[in-house]
C-alpha cells in the first residue's frame, strides 16, 4: 500500500497575486519629484501704523484716492490717527485685497468717476464690522457672512465701522456677456449658500496664497468668475427690470463698439451714435458718469496700448502700437500715457516685459503710492 500523502500535499500551492488591469498604471513618482513651481504672487503691503498719527489719514487717502474719498467720523480728527493695513495680490485678471481700517465714511463721486473712469466690479467680503452703502437712494447693509457687490462705474457713498474685509476687483470686460444683468444687481448684498460658498473659496485662496504658482492663477480667476455669474446672472425665468436692462444693454453695446474701433483715429461721438442708432443727446447722457464719450475713448485707448506694451511677444515699435490704438501723434501719446499711468511708454515696456512693474519708479506727483494704483488702472489689460 502506497504511503499516504500529507494533507498539505493535496492542497494547491498558493500563487503570487497577479495584478490585472486594463490600463497601465501611471508612474506618479516623476511628478512628485519635480521641484515646486516658484510662487506666483508677490503682494504689495501697505500700512499706516508706522507713521505719526497725524499723517496716517492722509497716507491712506493717497492710497485709495483712485477709488474713493475717505473722511473720518464727525467725532474724530486726524490727530486721533488712522491705523490701517492693506495687502494686495495681483492674479492678472483679478486683484485681491485684505484690509483693516478704522471707522470712516467713503464716497465715489461723479467727479471722481470722470477723473478715473475705472469701472471694475468689486466684491467685498467683510470679516468684521458693518457697512452701509447708498447707490441712487438705495442703501445696502453689509457685514460678516454677507457678500457686497457693486460697480466702480457708478457713484456711491457710505460709512463703515472699524472693520476687516477681503475685497476682490474684477474687470468689467471679463463679464461683457453678462454686464447688463450684473449692472441690474449693482449694490446687492448676497447671503445664504452662495455667499458661504464664495467666502469659503476665497478663504481657501488666502490660506494657500504663499504656495500658489503662476499657472494656478488663471484657473482661480475663472473659478471666481463662474461663481459670480452663477450667483448674480438671471436664471432665465423672465423676471427683472426690462426698461433698465434695455438701457444697460445699450451701454454695453456702446462699450463693445468703442473697443472694436479703437484703431480708428477719428472715432467720434457722431460715429458712435450712428453705429448704435441713438441720438447724440442720449449718448452723452449714457457716458456722463464716465466723464464723457471722448474721455472714455481716450482711457480705453491708453489701456489697450498698455496691454500691448506689456506683451513680451509684441515686437512692434512703440509708435506703431500708439497708431494701432488710435493715436496720431507720438508726442500726444507719450504725454497722455505718462499722465495716466505715472511713467512713460518706454518705461512701461521695459518694466512690464520683465514682470517688474511693481519695482518701477514712476514719475507720479507728490510721491503717490502708484503700484496698487497701476494695478487698478491696468486690470484686465
Amino acid at each position: 500500500m502506497a504511503p499516504r500523502q500529507s494533507d498539505d500535499a493535496d492542497e494547491p500551492k498558493p500563487q503570487k497575486d497577479v495584478e490585472r488591469r486594463r490600463w497601465p498604471r501611471s508612474d506618479l513618482r516623476d511628478e512628485a519629484s519635480k521641484p515646486p513651481s516658484p510662487p506666483g504672487l508677490e503682494p504689495i503691503v501697505f500700512s499706516t501704523r508706522q507713521l505719526p498719527a497725524e499723517q496716517q489719514l492722509s497716507s491712506w487717502q493717497t492710497l485709495v484716492d483712485l477709488l474713493v474719498s475717505v473722511r473720518l467720523p464727525d467725532d474724530k480728527t486726524p490727530t486721533d490717527g488712522f491705523p490701517a493695513d492693506h495687502t494686495a495680490w495681483n492674479f492678472g485678471g483679478m486683484l485681491l485685497v485684505q484690509q483693516s481700517v478704522p471707522a470712516h465714511s467713503y464716497m465715489r463721486s461723479a467727479e471722481r468717476l470722470r477723473a478715473s473712469a475705472i469701472d471694475h466690479w468689486c466684491l467685498v467680503l467683510p470679516r468684521s464690522g458693518r457697512t452701509w452703502t447708498e447707490v441712487e437712494g438705495r442703501v445696502a447693509e453689509g457685514g460678516p457672512g454677507l457678500v457686497e457687490f457693486r460697480s466702480l462705474g457708478h457713484p456711491f457713498r457710505g460709512r463703515a465701522t472699524e472693520s476687516e474685509s477681503i475685497n476682490l476687483y474684477l474687470p468689467r470686460e471679463r463679464f461683457a456677456r453678462f454686464a447688463a444683468a450684473l449692472d441690474a444687481r449693482n449694490n446687492t448684498v448676497l447671503s445664504g449658500n452662495f455667499a458661504d460658498l464664495l467666502t469659503d473659496f476665497v478663504a481657501g485662496i488666502m490660506e494657500r496664497q504663499q504656495t500658489l504658482a503662476a499657472e494656478d492663477l488663471p484657473r482661480i480667476v475663472q473659478a471666481i468668475s463662474d461663481l459670480l455669474i452663477a450667483g448674480l446672472a438671471p436664471s432665465g425665468d423672465g423676471g427683472g427690470v426690462p426698461v433698465q436692462m434695455t438701457n444697460l444693454a445699450l451701454m454695453e453695446r456702446a462699450r463693445q463698439y468703442i473697443h472694436s474701433n479703437l484703431n480708428v483715429a477719428d472715432l467720434a461721438p457722431d460715429d458712435l451714435a450712428r453705429g448704435l442708432g441713438i441720438s447724440r443727446t442720449r449718448l452723452y447722457q449714457m457716458f456722463e458718469p464716465s466723464g464723457g464719450v471722448l474721455h472714455y475713448i481716450q482711457k480705453r485707448r491708453l489701456i489697450a496700448a498698455h496691454e500691448a506694451l506689456g506683451d513680451s511677444t509684441d515686437s512692434r515699435r512703440i509708435i506703431d502700437i500708439a497708431e494701432s490704438c488710435g493715436f496720431k501723434s507720438a508726442a500726444n501719446f507719450s504725454r497722455a500715457f505718462t499722465k495716466e499711468f505715472g511713467y512713460s511708454p518706454r518705461e512701461a515696456r521695459n518694466a512690464l516685459a520683465s514682470r517688474r512693474l511693481a519695482e518701477a519708479r514712476p514719475r507720479a506727483p507728490q510721491g503717490k503710492t502708484s503700484s496698487f494704483e497701476n494695478w487698478l488702472k491696468t486690470l484686465g489689460a
